[in-house]
């Protein structure tokens, strides 16, 4: 994506040059009468999160998105659509192939593995930037400016346990928990929606009263940064036992039901014949799921300073069982960095109850709020004009890379803005077509009032 887009720029007679950590730097020069002027700086991320549905076979290094129109949204229905962040790079490309455009110098930044962890925004070095003020377009609310973000960090935990041979009698089951919405685990972390790995968990550690279960495996989530949609495990009972394990997998399911109803209406649990040798060693089994049980996820306290705002969470975002290898990772987001700090360290303690290898990394500062920005103020003095409307200023849970890139460049001037889009991480992301066009607009405006 960065070597098309950087020969795309060079077509256009535009200079561009690559960072040590991946990142492109496209530079265009003032439009006539606008030389000398301060200049700005546009900045998007190349990578989108790939999630699709269960049962659809999608190569996301292959395969083309599917998308459609529907009722004013661009979406696609059974995996990511990727407007987080494609719609700001087609923005930022928008400008930098417009002929007709009032505006300053520009530097417009592609940052790489934003989903990932920030790793473009943490290599990006000190010196490149020119630009005194930046336009981050990720945001994901039309007619809203975010201000400030939390930061966060991954807590990977690991261990191996023993296994033992399944006992004769027991049969194998692979009991699947689906059909729950997901979402961005900051920006859809306070909707209460359900955690497939929470609930699989729940689940096996009720199974473990009423029959003699035996944890073969188990898989659930498949992105950090995104809730999980589905979870499975392998699980080995009693032979005798299979019709109250049936009716247990039945009655968990409507319970699963009732509680997330409005939220997750159409959880699902399953079962088909799995394949049981080996198991877990019942008193690996027991760590393991009492630490995933108790594990923090969703939110651990809402701001003070800023109403309605989540301070810290968590995200039991990815879990792995298999031949006795155990693995998972939890991202935690918080606004303050004590609070991140605070929290990761109480994950990595109960871990290490369970005896398992603790790593926490990915550390990223959030982006501290400026009410007094002098930015801030010219766009909000351009969106009044251009729409006839107050725009909303907002502190946000999710991470983005201002506060990263704004701990290199501390002098920076930085405001968010973007179209609206819907269901970013998971399947079903969508993007509202007009907020684009609105988007699109003011971008133009902003950049003749700079």
């Amino acid at each position: 994506m960065r070597r098309h887009l950087a020969d795309w720029a060079v077509a256009h007679g535009l200079a561009t040059q690559t960072d040590a950590a991946g990142n492109l730097l496209i530079r265009k020069p003032a439009s006539v009468g606008c030389e000398g002027r301060p200049g700005v700086i546009l900045q998007a991320h190349l990578d989108m999160v790939c999630q699709a549905n269960s049962g659809i076979a999608h190569d996301f290094d292959k395969d083309p998105i599917s998308s459609v129109e529907r009722d004013g949204w661009l979406v696609a229905e059974d995996t990511t659509l990727g407007a987080d962040n494609g719609i700001g790079v087609a923005l930022a490309m928008a400008v930098l192939e417009a002929g007709d455009l009032v505006h300053p110098d520009i530097e417009v930044l592609f940052t790489v593995d934003e989903e990932v962890g920030m790793g473009g925004a943490h290599g990006l070095q000190p010196g490149l930037l020119r630009g005194t003020r930046m336009l981050n377009l990720d945001t994901e609310e039309w007619g809203e400016f975010y201000l400030g973000c939390a930061g966060g960090c991954d807590v990977s935990v690991k261990r191996h346990c023993l296994t033992e041979p399944v006992p004769s009698g027991y049969r194998g089951r692979r009991i699947a928990v689906s059909g729950l919405r997901g979402g961005h685990s900051g920006g859809d972390i306070h909707l209460g929606r359900g955690n497939a790995n929470k609930l699989l968990v729940r689940l096996l550690r009720r199974l473990e009263k009423i029959t003699d279960a035996r944890l073969v495996a188990f898989a659930g989530g498949t992105a950090r940064n995104a809730l999980a949609r589905e979870a499975w495990a392998v699980v080995a009972t009693p032979a005798a036992d299979d019709a109250v394990v049936e009716a247990f997998l039945t009655t968990t399911q409507a319970l699963y039901r009732d509680e997330l109803a409005g939220v997750d209406d159409d959880v699902t649990i399953t079962a088909s014949p799995a394949e049981a040798a080996t198991s877990v060693n019942l008193g690996d089994q027991s760590d393991l799921l009492a630490a995933l049980y108790v594990a923090p996820h969703g939110v651990r306290t809402m701001s003070v300073a800023f109403p309605a705002v989540v301070e810290t969470s968590n995200n039991l975002g990815v879990i792995a069982l298999e031949n006795g290898e155990f693995s998972a990772n939890l991202m935690v987001r918080s606004l303050r960095g004590s609070g991140t700090q605070l929290l990761a360290d109480e994950i990595a303690c109960l871990f290490s109850l369970a005896g398992c290898q603790i790593a926490i990394s990915g550390e990223y500062p959030g982006w501290t709020p400026n009410p007094q920005s002098p930015l801030l103020a010219l766009c909000r003095e351009v969106f009044q004009r251009e729409f006839g409307t107050e725009a909303t200023v907002k502190v946000i849970h999710a991470g983005l890379e201002c506060g990263v890139i704004g701990s290199k460049y501390p002098d920076l001037d930085t405001v968010s803005l973007g179209p609206t889009i819907r269901g970013a991480h998971a399947p079903g992301e969508r993007v509202e077509i007009e907020t684009v066009a609105q988007s699109w607009r003011l971008l133009k405006a902003l950049l003749a009032a700079l």
